[in-house]
């Protein structure tokens, strides 16, 4: 048997949820996990805490690796982004001297106000409008107005803005972290480079993030929607609607989702199936219509040919919900989705989704490829709103008290299936580890 469980201590959890019964005197871990009788359990307090989620905030998000954005977003010098990463304002910005992709935390060096304060464009400088302190894009402290009234002692290159502590890229997707002791990028991603590889790979590493973005906000926690997106088990069950409209178009649906998932190592997990239901053709058929059979048939022979009958194939025929954690997910299905979701509040998280696409690809295909985007994974189209629905159901209905444990056992006897939680207990280990006893709490009288 084994269980998570650490010594140090933080404040005690103080949630509905615990406070619903007395408490005993005992101490738990919030991940238990129990091999000989293959169980995985997950105390609510988790998800309703609010002690929990400021410890998160600062065990997890201060020290992971946090996606900030695609190379293709500042593709000139001056080119700029604006993101909130692990609760924390940045910006990302390409040196128009040094052609480098910065990061910097989005606070003036002056008074703290925010220095980049729309969300994309181009810029030559950056000038606080508290007091007009100015910028480059390199970060440097370019002005000050009635600069005499500090004399001659002012050291502009001890105001400048302040980088992220890291700051590194992988193939156009730029992570950034605010712990400068973290292992190097390759090494924190481990096995989810050989399902970035794939994706980029496919198009000869020509992607290119689509201009435009899906925004919406989920009432629940965003452990739950790190869960969801790569989870099978509730594929069936909760998009019943999407499953009868591939029925009506005469999809056959017999052989349901076929694959597996794996743990990746940091947390990371994926979960890699074949399109419905195992026809070459269907990954791509919302992309490119029924009538682009020969076409179809064309790209996936040269994939074949360049990359090899297995990896072509993988690349062609399956579908892959990649999870990076804490909190980025890149769905390779009918549309390629890059999706971050930030947490707000033990019960609240901002989603922001984007496409990525291979570089100038013919305009008809953009435009079938933004559909089958907003088709369904787009805030009105088949998937998110069963997927919302469901999550701000889970979080309604651990108000309730009585249940202390979410089970996340599925599987543990056997070899992992795509319906089963492998995945999902992946990213709980290291949620975990990096935790420690952050949230301990105390059990309900039984």
């Amino acid at each position: 048997m084994t269980s998570i469980s650490r010594t140090s201590e933080l404040p005690r959890v103080s949630t509905a949820l615990l406070d619903a019964a007395p408490a005993t005197d005992n101490r738990f871990p919030l991940v238990d996990e129990d091999t000989d009788q293959h169980r995985f359990r997950v105390h609510r307090s988790t998800m309703t805490s609010p002690e929990v989620f400021r410890a998160e905030l600062d065990r997890v998000f201060s020290h992971s690796g946090l996606y900030v954005g695609h190379e293709s977003e500042v593709s000139r010098p001056g080119d700029y982004v604006r993101r909130p990463i692990g609760g924390r304002p940045v910006f990302m910005v390409r040196g128009a001297k040094s052609g480098r992709i910065n990061v910097f935390h989005n606070t003036c060096t002056h008074r703290g106000a925010v220095v980049c304060r729309q969300p994309t464009g181009n810029a030559k400088a950056f000038s606080c409008f508290y007091h007009a302190w100015t910028f480059d894009s390199e970060g440097r402290l370019m002005g000050i107005p009635d600069r005499d009234a500090y004399g001659g002692e002012l050291d502009l290159a001890a105001l400048s803005l302040r980088p992220v502590a890291r700051v590194e890229s992988y193939r156009g997707f730029v992570f950034a972290s605010f712990d400068p002791d973290i292992q190097d990028l390759v090494s924190y991603l481990a096995g989810a480079v050989e399902y970035l590889d794939l994706v980029i790979d496919s198009t000869d590493g020509e992607m290119e993030i689509i201009k435009g973005v899906n925004e919406y906000c989920i009432e629940a926690n965003w452990k739950l929607l790190a869960e969801n997106s790569i989870d099978g088990y509730h594929a069936v069950s909760t998009h019943d609607t999407y499953f009868k409209y591939l029925l009506a178009l005469g999809t056959d649906l017999a052989g349901g989702v076929n694959g597996t998932s794996y743990d990746l190592g940091n947390g990371h997990a994926v979960l890699e199936y074949r399109a419905p239901w195992g026809r070459p053709i269907a990954k791509w058929e919302p992309l490119f219509g029924e009538d682009s059979r020969e076409e179809i048939a064309r790209m996936r022979a040269d994939l074949i040919s360049r990359h090899g009958e297995v990896r072509g194939s993988r690349m062609a025929d399956a579908n892959r919900n990649l999870l990076i954690y804490p909190n980025l997910v890149v769905n390779d299905i009918m549309a390629i989705t890059v999706r971050t979701f930030m947490p707000l509040a033990p019960d609240r998280m901002d989603v922001t989704a984007w496409e990525l696409a291979p570089r100038d690809e013919l305009a008809q295909l953009r435009q079938r490829r933004l559909d089958s985007f907003l088709t369904f994974l787009g805030p009105a189209g088949f998937a998110t709103p069963d997927d919302l629905e469901a999550l701000e159901s889970c979080q309604q209905g651990f108000t309730s008290g009585g249940v202390e444990w979410n089970d996340i056992s599925r599987g543990m006897a056997r070899t992992p299936a795509a319906n089963d939680e492998a995945q999902m207990r992946a990213f709980w280990r290291r949620w975990s580890q990096q935790m420690g006893t952050a949230g301990y709490g105390e059990r309900e009288s039984r």
